[in-house]
Formats: C-alpha cells, structure tokens, sequence
C-alpha cells in the first residue's frame, strides 16, 4: 500500500483516504490474504493474514 491510501477513523477501523468510507472486507479461506474494498470508488487493496 502507498502511503496516505488509508487511514484509521476514531474507531481504529481501515477507511479509504479519497471517499472516507470504511472498508468491507471478502475472505477466501484458499488465499493467504483477505481483500478489502471501498464500496464507495470500488479500490481493493490485500491484507495479508
């Protein structure tokens, strides 16, 4: 991830820095990483387990 991509909102949840939305996050139990995702501008960004 580049920095300034995300940030943390007061409830220390991972939120997009472009939108401000908090991020959904799609496990698939096969992968070694969990996918989150902006619901707002679509990004993805993975987060290694």
């Amino acid at each position: 991830m580049r920095e300034g991509e995300l940030e943390k909102d007061t409830y220390d949840r991972l939120t997009c820095a472009e939108c401000g939305e908090s991020l959904k996050k799609r496990n698939d139990p096969d992968e070694v990483f969990s996918v989150r995702i902006c619901p707002t501008c679509e990004t993805e960004w993975k987060e290694l387990r």
